[in-house]
């Protein structure tokens, strides 16, 4: 189970992670606060303080085509945001 799917960029998480050292990752929906704490830590050598965790649920979409109407879902997932201890940092783009 690959625990960390992918790390949030957004100017909101970017803000945060300047101010208040939290950074965003999208994880996996049956990962743990402790899974996500272990996993962060081993991939960025940080300490991590705490974790929050969102779970969103998959919304209904419809859009109206030539053919008729299409309905779908998207996918659900979920929201770890984990504060780090005071000093340590994560670059998201150091290997760019």
């Amino acid at each position: 189970m690959d625990i960390l799917q992918k790390p949030i960029i957004t100017e909101k998480m970017t803000i945060q992670g300047e101010k208040m050292n939290r950074y965003g990752f999208i994880v996996d929906v049956r990962a743990n606060k402790i899974q996500i704490k272990k996993a962060v830590e081993d991939l960025y050598n940080v300490t991590v303080e705490s974790v929050n965790t969102m779970r969103y649920g998959g919304k209904n979409k419809s859009r109206y085509t030539k053919t008729g109407i299409q309905r779908g879902k998207s996918n659900a997932f979920k929201k770890a945001i984990v504060t780090l201890q005071e000093g340590d940092t994560i670059d998201f783009y150091s290997n760019i």
